[in-house]
C-alpha cells in the first residue's frame, strides 16, 4: 500500500486560524475545509494537514520544509503575506533554502535544488 509508513497528515497549531487559512491560501494556494471554529483542514494538492487551536506553537520541534521552484519570488509572497523571515535564502549542497515563521510563529522552510551546475547535487531539503 503506497500509503503504509509515509506521512500522511500534518497539524499546526493556530493561535488565529482565519489569519492563518489567509496566510497559506495567499503564499501556497493551499484549499481549506473548517470543521468548526477551532480546526480547518488543508490540501496543497500532495498532502493533508489541519491548523488547530488546540496545541501549543513551540520553536524548535519537527520542521515542515516545502519545496518551491523560485525561492525569491516565494519569500517576497512570504512577507507579502506577513510572515517573518527567519533564516534568509542560504545555500547547502544540492540547493537553497529559507526559514519563515507565519503569522502564529510556526516555523517553515522552503527549498529549492541547486541553480548553478557547479554546485553538488543532492537529492533533499538537509543543510
Amino acid at each position: 500500500m503506497e500509503r503504509d509508513r509515509r506521512i500522511d497528515y500534518i497539524e499546526l497549531p493556530a493561535t488565529d486560524i482565519a489569519a492563518g487559512k489567509r496566510f497559506y491560501t495567499d503564499v501556497f494556494g493551499w484549499k481549506f475545509t473548517d470543521y468548526g471554529p477551532d480546526y480547518t483542514s488543508f490540501e496543497d494538492g500532495r498532502l493533508a494537514g489541519g491548523l488547530t487551536k488546540g496545541g501549543t506553537v513551540a520553536q524548535g520541534g519537527a520542521l515542515v520544509v516545502i519545496f518551491a521552484q523560485d525561492l525569491e519570488a516565494l519569500e517576497a509572497t512570504v512577507r507579502r503575506a506577513g510572515g517573518t523571515i527567519v533564516k534568509p535564502i542560504f545555500s547547502f549542497p544540492g540547493g537553497r533554502r529559507f526559514h519563515f515563521t507565519d503569522p502564529s510563529g510556526n516555523e517553515l522552510a522552503v527549498w529549492s535544488e541547486a541553480s548553478s551546475s557547479r554546485e553538488p547535487r543532492r537529492r533533499g531539503p538537509c543543510p
